[in-house]
């Protein structure tokens, strides 16, 4: 569960860097899907609420920036520093991480918990029930599930259906 990859900032982060976080909200995201930029703002929400409570958020672009150039490292940075991203924004380059978690979509999260035997995935799929619309959204996914874990409550579920793009993979060469 755990990786080291290039953040936006040319410096490599692991969770590792994280010794005080109880857990971590990791979302699978990109530049280009329609459905990714409609979370941007719920994305830097979410760090502001849960960072300070041991839950950092962390985004990973899975995406083959040769199938989608605005999805490149170098444009990753452009929007990280456009949008105001206090939280890390890291290049899975190899993908191998996204095919770790089994992350299919941008956006896809997941939430993992510290535990004695390393991390649980707690939760992983859609971050809220509405896209389009952050103030029409009925049910905060992500939110409850971390509420439920900082209040040491069992989480309402464990995993609902991610709703995005599909995650752009490497051709085989």
């Amino acid at each position: 569960m755990n990786f080291s990859l290039k953040n936006v900032d040319d410096r490599i982060v692991s969770l590792d860097d994280f010794p005080d976080a109880q857990g971590f909200i990791i979302v699978f995201t990109c530049n280009h899907c329609p459905y990714a930029i409609a979370y941007e703002n719920r994305l830097k929400e979410l760090h502001a609420t849960y960072a300070d409570k041991g839950y950092p958020l962390i985004a990973i672009n899975p995406n083959d920036p040769v199938q989608y150039p605005q999805d490149s490292f170098e444009q990753m940075k452009v929007r990280a520093a456009s949008k105001g991203f206090e939280f890390p924004y890291l290049f899975d380059e190899s993908q191998e991480i996204a095919r770790q978690y089994g992350a299919t979509r941008t956006p896809h999260a997941f939430i993992l918990q510290k535990t004695e035997d390393g991390l649980e995935v707690k939760y992983k799929g859609a971050i809220d029930d509405n896209y389009q619309s952050a103030h029409n959204v009925k049910q905060r996914y992500l939110a409850k599930q971390l509420d439920a874990l900082i209040a040491g409550k069992a989480v309402p579920y464990k995993e609902t259906a991610a709703i995005g793009c599909t995650i752009k993979w490497k051709q085989p060469a």
